[in-house]
Parts: structure tokens; C-alpha cells; sequence
């Protein structure tokens, strides 16, 4: 089963990210299933959340409904079994030089692949994502010629590659479609109205490529759930708690200049935020981030799901999709991770040197090479 145009990711609930409350594990569960009973029929996981955790709470919460009825995407990358966890930087890639040679990546694959299908209590992954590659990922054959081997094993239907943590990669991302664009059919990138820069210019790369997208943080931070004010006070260790002070209020000001079009197609925030992804091509499938808000007021994070379940067959013309972007462009607002200028050596497992090669796509596709 290919993914569908809604898809529920187990970071949702606060459980595995920090983001709102942290639900109980009775709810959470019941927020997979409210999703799948709401219409939603692909659900994404990583092995790294709870160290299996959320493969095997997702498991659980659909194990009443027949594996064939949703696709399941399984994402790994972050070695938590040998690696030790580097604060915010999280665990070091299984590419990492310290822990194994590339001779030794198929067995890790498959060892990671194995435990997560364990964990998922299924024997296969309608899609796998190699998950926040450091720069050794985005270029070794070897690594892809060992994701291949998972395919042909026929432990996963369809193989892709989710950049992260935070955003940029786009050259980097670019660069892999080039080099393996035979094996990689989906890629996972951070794109929505409020944030349209730098993930645009992977659409036309992909296009190209034949790779469809998944886009995550589709909710911006929560702005698109509705419930996410000016002022709101965000709990200590909130991932949204690190982003620049005022940006709740600056995205408010912007969405303002959308509402015409919102209100020309009778959108909810959140519908119109799905939508205007997915009306640009090659995005194919959306992930929000439902959070449960804190304080009497907030709203049930139940009603969101059931919201993006009901999301409505629309599809803005081009011109309301450039006029949305320009209202939310937020070029140059961040220093972006992947290759850049800024570093001479390779120190962290998100951040390496500019590579000649990299210029020169930036070129083609009128990317600033500078970030």
C-alpha cells in the first residue's frame, strides 16, 4: 500500500517529543486509532522514539485492524544501540566513522530493519526512510546499496530518506536524487505556508526524480490547529520553546494576508495548511504534528485528528499558491543545516563543508549556495 494524502506520525501526543502535554498511554493509543477510525490510513514511526516504544505502541493501537488497510512507514538511522546519546544532537547516524566501517552498514540495516519490524509486529514496511542521514548517508553508495538489499529481501515495499532534524539538506537532498533517484521513491521534508523556505526548491528536484514528498511540521509549530495564541506560554523543554521570541505572533500576522484565500474556499487552519502542500506537485501526503495544548482552554487534541480526517478534496490554483508563499516567505530566517560555508570540517552529524559539486546543482536550481 502506497501512502494516502493524510498519514498520523507516533511523535504526535507528546509521548516520544517534546511538544504540549505528554498524553497517558491509554489516550495516545486511542488518538491512533481515533486517526484510523477518522479516515487516515498511513501512520509513520522511527525506531529511535522510546527506543522501539512507538513502533510498539502503534502496533498495539492497530492491531484490531487488518495489516493490509493502512501503510506503515518504518524510519532508521540513529544508532541507540551502540551510540551514545549527544544531548540535543541526539544519537550519532549508524554512517558514523567511530562506531563502523561502510563494510559493516548492511548488517546494520538489517539488524535496525529486523528489531523495528519486531517491534511493528508486522513482517514488512510499505515504505522506509533512512532517517536524518549525516553526510556519509546522502553520498556512500554502499548505504543505499544496503537499503536496496532490504527491498529485494522484501522486508519494505518502497525505500526514501527523511532529512533532519531541523531544516535545510536541500543540496545534500538533491545531490542523492542525482546519485541514487533509482532507489529512492519518497522523501520526508519540512514545508508549509509560514515555512515554504528552503523546502521549496526540493519540489522541482523531485518532480524530476519521480520522488514523491511527505511533508511534516505541516501545523507550523501548532499555528494551523487553531489553538496556538499570541502570548502563549509554551512549557519548559517545549521544542517550540527554542524557537525566536515573537514567532507566534509574526506567523499570526502573516496568516492574516492568506485569509482571502481561506475564506474564498471555506478552510479550517489546519485544512488549508494540508492543502496548500498538497497542491503542489510532487507533495503527495501530509503529517501534522497533533499536540495537546496545556490549560483549560486548549483544545482536545481529539478534535484535531477528527478535523484532519475529514480533510476535503481542494486544490488551489497556482496563483494562490504563489500568493501564499510570498505572504509567508521566510527566507534567510534561519541558519540552515546540511552543507554550508560555515564549517571547514565535518563536527556534527547535521552540519559538513560546501562540496564543489553542491555549488554547481545550486546553480541549476537557483538555490542560494550561500545559505
Amino acid at each position: 500500500m502506497n501512502l494516502t494524502r493524510t498519514a498520523y506520525g507516533t511523535w504526535s501526543g507528546g509521548r516520544y517529543m517534546q511538544f504540549g502535554e505528554k498524553l497517558e498511554e491509554d489516550r495516545y493509543l486511542e488518538c491512533i486509532r481515533l486517526a484510523y477510525e477518522s479516515g487516515v490510513r498511513t501512520f509513520v514511526s522511527a525506531d529511535v522514539y522510546g527506543h522501539g516504544q512507538a513502533d510498539a505502541a502503534l502496533a498495539e493501537a492497530l492491531s484490531a485492524y487488518p495489516r493490509e488497510s493502512y501503510c506503515l512507514v518504518g524510519t532508521i538511522g540513529h544508532d541507540f544501540y551502540e551510540g551514545a546519546r549527544s544531548g540535543a544532537g541526539g544519537y550519532p547516524r549508524f554512517t558514523d566513522p567511530g562506531l563502523r566501517k561502510p563494510a559493516a552498514y548492511g548488517d546494520y540495516l538489517r539488524m535496525a530493519c529486523e528489531k523495528s519490524l519486531l517491534n511493528s509486529r508486522t513482517d514488512h514496511f510499505d515504505l522506509l526512510l533512512l532517517h536524518n542521514p549525516d553526510e556519509l548517508g546522502y553520498t556512500q553508495e554502499g548505504v543505499w546499496k544496503a537499503m536496496a538489499a532490504l527491498k529485494e529481501e522484501g522486508m519494505v515495499q518502497r525505500l526514501g530518506v527523511a532529512p533532519g532534524p531541523a531544516n535545510g539538506f536541500v543540496l545534500d537532498l538533491i545531490c542523492s536524487f542525482e546519485r541514487f533517484g533509482e532507489l529512492i521513491e519518497w522523501a520526508m521534508i519540512i514545508i508549509n505556508p509560514l515555512e515554504p523556505w528552503p523546502g521549496q526548491f526540493v519540489l522541482p528536484a523531485a518532480r524530476e526524480h519521480g520522488v514523491e514528498i511527505l511533508t511534516r511540521v505541516v501545523d507550523y509549530g501548532g499555528l494551523f490547529q487553531g489553538d496556538v495564541k499570541p502570548g502563549h506560554e509554551f512549557k519548559p523543554g517545549d521544542h517550540r520553546s527554542y524557537r525566536p521570541e515573537g514567532w507566534v505572533e509574526e506567523g499570526h500576522e502573516r496568516i492574516l494576508e492568506m485569509e482571502p484565500i481561506i475564506r474564498r474556499h471555506g478552510l479550517s487552519l489546519l485544512h488549508f495548511a494540508c492543502l496548500w502542500n498538497l497542491s503542489q506537485e510532487p507533495v503527495k501526503s501530509v503529517v501534522p504534528t497533533f499536540i495537546q495544548e496545556g490549560g483549560a482552554d486548549a483544545r482536545p487534541i481529539e478534535d484535531k485528528i477528527r478535523e484532519f480526517g475529514t480533510l476535503p478534496e481542494v486544490v488551489l490554483s497556482a496563483e494562490e499558491i504563489e500568493e501564499v508563499r510570498v505572504a509567508g516567505d521566510n527566507t534567510g530566517c534561519m541558519p540552515l543545516k546540511g552543507a554550508s560555508y560555515r564549517h571547514e570540517r565535518s563536527e556534527r552529524a547535521d552540519e559538513w563543508p560546501m562540496r564543489s559539486e553542491l555549488t554547481e546543482i545550486a546553480d541549476r536550481y537557483g538555490v542560494i549556495a550561500e545559505w
